[in-house]
């Protein structure tokens, strides 16, 4: 099963505030850990919202909306993306990181959809449409 792991934004990470030395070598031994163990394939830090923008859909209307975003704990400073086994597999990895911010953190691990998971409506051809962009993907 495939994971994303959204590490929450706080005060700090949407001012800007860079990591210390120290976290960001507590991290990268993190990460090696979870190469080794074939857990990790992706994950980065996101800049504030400050340098972002949203686009709100109304109908056939569209609508930007630029950062900076309120309610600092429904956002976003980073993520992972894992496999593992199970849901209690990549919470017991989650256990094991170093303290995102130093502070009070959250970690929200949430399941990838595979493509059983969408049943008949994802016809075959959906499928091979859908293996032929992952192949276009990966040679990237």
């Amino acid at each position: 099963m495939r994971f994303i792991v959204f590490v929450k934004a706080d005060q700090d990470t949407e001012a800007g505030v860079m990591p210390s030395e120290q976290l960001l070598a507590d991290m990268g031994k993190y990460n090696e850990e979870l190469v080794k163990a074939g857990v990790m394939l992706g994950g980065e830090g996101l800049h504030p919202t400050s340098k972002g923008a949203r686009v709100k859909f109304s109908g056939a209307q569209r609508t930007v909306i630029d950062g900076p975003f309120a309610e600092t704990k429904e956002l976003v400073a980073g993520f992972w993306l894992w496999q593992c086994r199970s849901m209690q597999e990549a919470i017991e990895w989650a256990k094991r990181c170093p303290n995102p911010t130093g502070a009070e953190s959250v970690l929200e691990i949430r399941p990838l959809f595979e493509a059983d998971d969408f049943g008949a409506e994802f016809t075959p051809e959906l499928r091979a449409q859908e293996d032929e962009l992952r192949k276009q993907l990966a040679k990237r």
